[in-house]
């Protein structure tokens, strides 16, 4: 559905806690195309103060909303499990829809989005911001170009420390209802994302998960298993908020003619062979047999920190807006969708499966789509 002619695109910011900071943050930052017009919070002082800030009408409630002043774009920053209600809401209104990751607790809920989206004939991004983080973008291009050869394995880690006054700071927090799940669900589907673009799609997984650092939580703090994908190679997978004092996010993917490393957002190690090049055979290698083209092939933005804290926007979230707003006017390719984010969830609500019942659990090929 194309975009009514306005000089800006007009948003409306559902959810006023810390993760809305983030995004009225970057609307101001694109001010010229965007225009921030209405906040909604049952928590009407919490509004005001978002509204105080960042700007736009203040609501109580999206009906109120979508009854109250036009927009073109809802951004759902609610708790995770009430994020399909609010975007079929918004959906059934004629709004597009940005919304906070992951996009639901469950598949089926997923699937109710993509219905109503199909329904209304309208856009809905999912937050990942990671995938236009520059080093992202360098790895998931080698791998498009066969430079890693034939993928073999990655190994994704999440090594995160959540104190208790973090699950304490919030009634939603740690709960299956509303959050989802714990390290994996929350602070891991990130990282679980970018297995998935880099790696291809996934079809089995098993796991385990414990509680070991927190209480008066009903999800996990920690999370390892193992994700085979259809190309044949395997993963292993590890997230936790119970790494005291908290160290880093690491993915690693490799294949038999390179390897790369991403940590905390930087590519820190990038060895490749071009197509129609021979790779240098040696019987046994280790860091330092081959060469770092980290420099070659990323330039310093690949290594550089990307920040992404409360309160600041990162180049990459940025990126994904103007995603946004180019697939608005019909300019790009939405590139996150409900599609891609569904598949990391699959892998995820698949692990839990799996944790419960001691077993593999099978990822159904006519359930997903890949990246």
């Amino acid at each position: 559905m194309p975009l009514p002619q306005h000089s800006r695109t007009r948003f409306a910011v559902i959810g006023a806690g810390v993760i809305a900071r983030q995004h009225g943050t970057v609307l101001g930052q694109l001010a010229e195309e965007a225009e921030l017009v209405a906040v909604v919070d049952p928590v009407v002082e919490r509004a005001r103060a978002f509204a105080a800030e960042h700007g736009g009408q203040v609501h109580a409630t999206l009906a109120q909303a979508l009854a109250g002043v036009p927009f073109d774009v809802a951004v759902v920053c609610t708790p995770t499990g009430t994020h399909g209600e609010l975007t079929v809401q918004a959906l059934e209104a004629g709004k597009h829809v940005v919304v906070e990751k992951p996009a639901e607790i469950s598949l089926e809920r997923i699937d109710e989005m993509v219905r109503a989206r199909d329904r209304a004939g309208t856009l809905v991004s999912v937050i990942s911001q990671h995938r236009f983080d520059p080093a992202t973008e360098i790895v998931v291009a080698a791998v498009a170009r066969g430079e890693f050869g034939r993928l073999t394995s990655a190994t994704a880690s999440i090594d995160w420390w959540r104190g208790q006054s973090y699950y304490d700071s919030g009634d939603w927090r740690g709960t299956w209802a509303l959050d989802g799940g714990g390290a994996l669900m929350n602070q891991g589907v990130h990282t679980v994302d970018l297995l998935i673009a880099t790696m291809g799609r996934p079809v089995e997984v098993f796991g385990w998960t414990a509680v070991r650092a927190h209480e008066r939580i009903e999800v996990e703090d920690v999370a390892t298993g193992v994700v085979r994908f259809a190309s044949g190679a395997i993963a292993t997978l590890h997230g936790s908020t119970a790494v005291h004092p908290g160290l880093s996010t690491r993915l690693q993917v490799h294949g038999d003619r390179g390897s790369a490393v991403i940590e905390d957002d930087r590519l820190v190690y990038f060895h490749a062979t071009p197509p129609g090049g021979a790779p240098q055979e040696t019987l046994m290698g280790a860091r330092g047999a081959g060469t770092n083209q980290v420099e070659r092939f990323g330039g310093p933005e690949a290594t550089a920190p990307v920040t992404s804290l409360p309160g600041r926007m990162s180049d990459a979230h940025l990126a994904q807006y103007r995603n946004v707003l180019a697939a608005l006017r019909g300019e790009a390719e939405l590139r996150v969708g409900l599609e891609e984010n569904r598949l990391a969830v699959a892998v995820i609500t698949g692990l839990y499966e799996s944790a419960r019942t001691s077993r593999p659990v099978a990822l159904a090929p006519s359930l997903q789509r890949t990246p």
